[in-house]
């Protein structure tokens, strides 16, 4: 007798071969056969019948550490529901580990409060023996963020690291990587890591080849200069070798759209070229981000301190609103407020309201928010072309991941607005692009959503159907999977998504949370 039998359903097994009726049968954690089983009975038995039965999908891009949510809620709610049972953190620069000194922690986590948790943890080894201590409701692994580890050598200083400093992060991403380090990644558009040289780059990617493990990296540029800030992470590639992710693909400012094509020329050219390069895209036309980010470059040198200093001196401040004034790159009185720990009543307004209330221009009104908030104030802003999701999605090189993390429906109590992302990235992916607009097929589209982030990511049990592999299964109804969160009203989970399998547990029964948390951690 098997220990779950799931039978009649389509199984879509992750390879992009097309689906094909049949049975799934588990026992532990792991998948024990798939095909015909007689009169084979299960402990558990689930019905398929008009249903896909697909791996558990993989989110490669996922934010639940930095955002504290895995000490939080750690059964993730928002991510369970949407069929996901692994995902990796430490994106964009910013993992939790390794640490030089506690402290540094709190210029990480992205705000939550993080006093109920005890940071107990230095090394990335010792962080990995304290995950496996604790229960998730999905599988964790993580990168080895760079703005973590130049943080740890130069503090809040915001410059060029010296040889011997240099010399020390190396050491730290080497011992990290031997200690299960899934990758390595960039957060090149953010403060302490813009300082980062060529050299510096050259010099830890060197080490990361000799792991064999991805570099992912958030681009210095996103907008007017993308295809500069794309050829630097392509060369870099080219130099040493690395298997290449560039993180969230997007190009923002309706002015800047027509540079999609050509990025994904470069992209197509440089894989031709024999670079190891994939994408990941989210399917939103919003973005999320911090609030400073619309300051002109030169304000926001230095970090925190200083440009809270630059926007409380009166010239300087004067100096940066007419700097905003001029640019065309964001649509400033498009942003909504997100999160605003000073003043929760904001949340869900956009800027330009609040500027229409107090008399003033929204450059001015981002600049007071700034300075009231000290900085940590988080917007929702729509500024990407529709047409240029659609391109990433459908091509051949992207991986469908949330560039979220996960959350309980009661969060919304918090009065924080959460990019709709958190709640209905995959189940958007199969409702509105596969079903409706039949942009891809379903094969391709959970092709993209487990055996090639697996692949890419290096997790050589998960992302296929397959006997001995773990057991991490979806099962969902085709028809009336769909995604429900709106950049408005957020907390909502999908609908069509039935079962989760999490490592031989069902982490979602009959469209219900269990109690289970069976997630891993996971080592590279």
């Amino acid at each position: 007798m098997y220990d779950i039998l799931i039978k009649n359903g389509t199984v879509v097994d992750g390879t992009g071969k097309p689906g094909m009726k049949t049975n799934v049968a588990v026992n532990k954690n792991k998948i024990a056969k798939i095909g015909k089983l007689g009169f084979a009975k299960g402990k558990m038995e689930i019905d398929a019948s008009g249903k896909v039965v697909a791996p558990g999908f993989i989110d490669m891009h996922n934010h639940s550490d930095g955002y504290w949510r895995l000490f939080l809620d750690p059964r993730l709610p928002s991510l369970v529901h949407q069929g996901v049972t692994t995902i990796v953190g430490g994106n964009c620069g910013a993992s939790i580990a390794p640490l030089t000194d506690g402290k540094i922690i709190e210029s990480i986590q992205k705000w939550a409060d993080i006093k109920e948790v005890n940071v107990d943890w230095l090394s990335f080894g010792e962080f990995s023996e304290k995950m496996r201590e604790r229960k998730f409701g999905v599988n964790f692994g993580s990168l080895v963020g760079h703005g973590t580890l130049r943080r740890g050598v130069a503090l809040d200083e915001m410059r060029r690291l010296d040889q011997n400093e240099l010399d020390l992060v190396g050491k730290i991403l080497d011992k990290s990587l031997s200690e299960g380090g899934m990758g390595f990644s960039t957060g090149l558009a953010y403060s302490h890591e813009k300082s980062a040289t060529w050299d510096e780059l050259v010099e830890l990617a060197e080490i990361l080849k000799k792991y064999n493990r991805p570099y992912t990296t958030h681009l210095r540029d996103e907008a007017g200069s993308i295809l500069a800030a794309l050829k630097e992470a392509i060369d870099l590639a080219k130099q040493t070798g690395v298997s290449l992710e560039i993180s969230h693909l997007k190009v923002m400012g309706e002015k800047n759209w027509p540079f999609m094509d050509e990025v994904l020329a470069e992209i197509e050219k440089a894989r031709k070229a024999g670079v190891d390069i994939n994408f990941d895209v989210y399917p939103y036309t919003q973005t999320g981000s911090v609030l400073y980010v619309f300051l002109p470059a030169w304000a926001a040198e230095g970090g925190k301190k200083m440009f809270l200093r630059r926007l409380k001196e009166k010239h300087l401040r004067e100096k940066i609103i007419e700097e905003m004034k001029k640019t065309t790159q964001y649509h400033y009185e498009d942003a909504v407020i997100a999160i605003c720990p000073f003043a929760k009543s904001l949340a869900k307004r956009k800027i330009s309201e609040v500027a229409k209330e107090r008399e003033i221009s929204v450059e001015e009104a981002i600049v007071d928010l700034l300075v009231a908030s000290e900085g940590r104030v988080i917007t929702i802003m729509e500024c990407l072309s529709e047409e240029n999701v659609r391109k990433t999605i459908k091509h051949p090189l992207s991986i469908i991941a949330s560039d979220g993390a996960g959350y309980d429906i009661a969060h919304k109590d918090t009065g924080e607005l959460v990019h709709p992302r958190c709640f209905g990235t995959f189940p958007r992916i199969l409702g509105k692009y596969v079903r409706q607009e039949k942009l891809l097929s379903l094969e391709e589209a959970v092709k993209k959503m487990t055996s090639m982030p697996a692949e890419k990511m290096g997790i050589e049990d998960r992302g296929i159907l397959q006997k001995n592999y773990k057991a991490d299964i979806v099962v969902f109804d085709p028809e009336k999977i769909a995604d429900k969160a709106t950049v408005e009203s957020p907390y909502q989970y999908p609908d069509g998504i039935s079962e989760v399998v999490v490592n031989g547990k069902f982490a979602l029964r009959d469209g219900k949370l269990t109690s289970e948390m069976n997630g891993e951690f996971i080592l590279n």
